[in-house]
């Protein structure tokens, strides 16, 4: 298990605590384990092999041993015995936003509501608004909220799919004689959301594997299981299928469960034309019947007369007939970047040193790094007054003269937008960083117009350099603010500032259509991870699978330039 479902454990424990009506030190106290989990560098199955659990902050005994019976048997008898005291879809009821575990108690215990369709016909017939201390206000709050939460895409954020697929291709690597096993379809395409994982395996036995993973501790119900696949239901309650072929066939499994679906019907329409059908199991010839497997996907699209297409682009549009020409545009890798451009330290609310965060880059091969942290309006995240922001500067300038030129620290501001477009620093504040990245973190809910000047107001301040996370979403809790982008996408254009790429997995803003719409027009780009530890530097390797969904190269991304072209960049814009 990973730390990520080691920590929804935990901190579902400390919501099912809160509903009991338990202390709230000791709800608490599962809800801190859990984001301590959740945040640390090393997996908890490493340091339970080394018995060093007690190194992780708040995690004491009792709870060192809820880890070790979850990462031997997959199940914990603490939690399944708490999850039967409460009706299943009680759950459910207080996910809804603005219910909770105390309101969810109250309507269980003086409503008897135990779902929330019990909730829903409690609030029809008035029962709700007529509770103490609620109100029709607040009943209707309640059901726009559940509506809200039914229009809402229900499938997984692309982080928590990666997580479970990488976790599953490791345990199966671990339980079966696999030549290969990876992650296909959605998860392979960088799909910001996913609705089920699809693993592409090869092996000399699929029998065997198929047996070894419907076996696998994560499984919880088989759906089904042949010779050489199976679909399961994991604990979390995702589907997962399992396809597994001989080495010789690898490829053109990949690229099958890769996908699209619309992707591969146009790899179907070009086979037929040339006399060839392509499946799972390899490229048949019409004419003979003979069947070749592939054992890469670069013989699949060989054997049709295209080079290979990057599975973050197969999406059914232009990408055949730009492998047909030879004119698919190398996309951006890994290697390309030369530093990262928005990171945060102890000097706000990140959770290394500056030099730890320098270290940490330099270790990356990058020739920069800009140091960000929050402006002083952001108090929840320990936002920078103008004196201790000065004081910081001076750190940064200090620790780049011991660099001797080696390294670079790019010395700035992660600067809010003010509800009315103005910025948290005066500009002549402003005129002393070496980079100004401006972002909204408040007022939210502001219309399309308002929230639009809003931005585009920022956009105009000269001393601005780049837009953050542009419309502040957070996928599968928070809604993107409402913003016309193409308003946004002119006013980076005439004013020559760049918008980011926030390659945080719970970000991934911008996302990819507003990339390719982005890339269209020429507008600067830069590609930053937005880290708050020193391991979140490494957002930069899958945040790069995101980038190439919008069609970018290393020219359309500011941050893959020698330092001395970035430099002069930011020297022309903020001049």
């Amino acid at each position: 298990m990973t730390n990520h479902d080691l920590a929804a454990i935990f901190d579902h424990i400390g919501t099912l605590l809160e509903l009991k009506g338990e202390n709230r030190f000791k709800f608490q106290a599962y809800q801190r384990a859990a984001r301590a989990i959740d945040h640390y560098p090393l997996p908890m199955a490493q340091l339970a092999a080394a018995d060093r659990l007690n190194e992780v902050p708040g995690i004491g005994e009792a709870i060192s041993e809820k880890i070790r019976e979850l990462l031997q048997s997959g199940r914990l008898r603490f939690y399944d015995t708490l999850r039967a005291e409460f009706p299943p879809g009680l759950v459910a009821v207080m996910d809804i936003p603005g219910v909770g575990p105390k309101l969810a108690g109250r309507f269980w215990k003086e409503l008897g509501i135990e779902s929330v369709e019990d909730l829903e016909q409690a609030l029809a017939e008035g029962r709700v608004a007529a509770l103490p201390r609620l109100g029709a206000r607040s009943a209707e709050n309640i059901q726009r909220s559940i509506e809200a939460l039914r229009q809402r895409d229900q499938r997984l954020p692309i982080g928590a799919a990666l997580s479970l697929a990488v976790s599953l291709c490791g345990d199966l690597r671990a339980a079966a004689p696999v030549t290969e096993v990876v992650p296909a379809g959605s998860v392979r395409r960088f799909r910001e959301t996913v609705g089920n994982i699809n693993l592409a395996c090869a092996a000399a036995d699929p029998a065997a594997v198929v047996r070894a993973f419907v076996g696998l501790p994560a499984v919880d119900r088989v759906v089904m299981q042949g010779e050489d696949r199976a679909t399961v239901l994991v604990q979390s309650g995702v589907e997962v299928h399992l396809w597994v072929a001989r080495e010789d066939a690898f490829g053109s499994l990949l690229q099958h469960l890769t996908g699209s679906g619309e992707h591969n019907i146009a790899v179907q329409e070009r086979a037929r034309r040339l006399g060839l059908s392509v499946s799972e199991y390899g490229i048949t010839d019409l004419a003979t019947g003979a069947l070749t497997p592939c054992r890469t996907e670069e013989e699949v699209y060989r054997r049709l007369g295209l080079s290979a297409i990057p599975p973050e682009i197969r999406e059914g549009g232009e990408e055949l007939e730009q492998a047909a020409t030879g004119t698919l545009p190398r996309l951006v890798q890994p290697a390309d970047l030369r530093g990262d451009l928005h990171a945060h330290t102890l000097a706000s609310d990140g959770r290394s040193t500056l030099e730890e965060m320098v270290a940490a880059a330099r270790a990356r091969g990058y020739a920069y790094l800009a140091i960000t942290d929050h402006s002083v309006g952001r108090a929840v995240a320990n936002g920078l007054s103008v004196a201790r922001l000065r004081e910081h500067l001076a750190q940064i300038r200090a620790l780049n003269a011991r660099l001797e030129g080696q390294f670079r620290i790019l010395a700035g501001s992660e600067v809010d937008i003010r509800a009315d477009g103005s910025l948290d620093y005066p500009d002549e504040v402003l005129a002393e960083l070496d980079i100004v990245v401006a972002s909204v973190h408040s007022a939210m809910g502001q219309d399309r117009e308002k929230m639009t000047e809003r931005v585009v107001k920022a956009l105009c301040n000269p001393h601005v350099d780049v837009l953050g996370h542009p419309t502040a979403r957070l996928l599968g809790s928070r809604e993107p603010v409402q913003l016309d982008m193409e308003r946004v996408f002119q006013a980076a254009l005439e004013t020559g500032t760049a918008l980011e790429i926030n390659v945080s997995l719970p970000r991934l803003d911008l996302k990819d259509t507003h990339l390719r719409r982005a890339v269209e027009l020429g507008v600067p780009l830069v590609m930053s991870t937005d880290a708050h530890h020193t391991d979140q530097l490494a957002a930069m390797e899958t945040g790069v699978s995101h980038a190439r969904r919008g069609w970018c190269t290393a020219h359309h991304i500011l941050n893959t330039r020698p330092l001395p072209e970035l430099l002069a960049w930011l020297h022309r814009h903020g001049a």
